[in-house]
């Protein structure tokens, strides 16, 4: 609702508007992908756009729609790694959820390398910078804690990698993503 952004510190609506551009970025890159999911996915990604890279006069109103779509899109298909990921921070070290997906996303060039560019883009023209070094700290059982968690969503790793995803996101590899953030 446009009206209860007024006013929002511009990191919490940053946080919350890459959520959205998130959600498009994994359903259109994901293996559930359908038509449902690819209309309302680009529309939200279009309008996105239009919010943190063109600072549109009427980007509150913009914002409502895209998370509108984004959610829509997201119901025809599914989240991947960045949402994986992500629980794993907020579960372990309550990160709020926008945050984590930033920061989650940020360490994934590797699998989502356009949306990354084009989030690092954003993240450059609207100031807002996200936390780093998070997982520094972590003892093993820690890491192993999130590592279970983002394991634990299959249907978010088969959207991103495949039916094999078990092959490929590893515990090590998981384990580097988390260890990058």
């Amino acid at each position: 609702d446009p009206e209860l952004t007024a006013g929002v510190p511009k990191d919490q609506y940053f946080y919350t508007g890459m959520d959205c551009y998130i959600h498009c970025i994994e359903s259109l890159a994901g293996t559930y992908l359908n038509e449902f999911s690819k209309a309302y996915g680009e529309k939200s990604l279009d309008l996105c756009r239009q919010v943190f890279l063109e600072n549109h006069p009427d980007a509150a109103d913009k914002l409502m729609m895209a998370s509108f779509f984004g959610g829509m899109s997201i119901a025809y298909s599914q989240v991947g790694a960045c949402h994986a990921l992500s629980y794993g921070l907020s579960f372990l070290l309550g990160i709020h959820h926008g945050v984590g997906c930033c920061i989650a996303f940020d360490a994934l060039e590797e699998y989502y390398p356009d949306g990354v560019k084009e989030f690092r883009v954003m993240m450059e023209k609207t100031g807002v910078d996200i936390p780093r070094q998070v997982t520094k700290d972590l003892d093993d059982a820690q890491m192993n804690t999130m590592i279970d968690v983002a394991l634990g969503l299959a249907p978010l790793w088969e959207n991103c990698l495949g039916k094999d995803w078990q092959t490929i996101m590893t515990r090590d590899k998981a384990r580097s993503l988390f260890l990058k953030m």
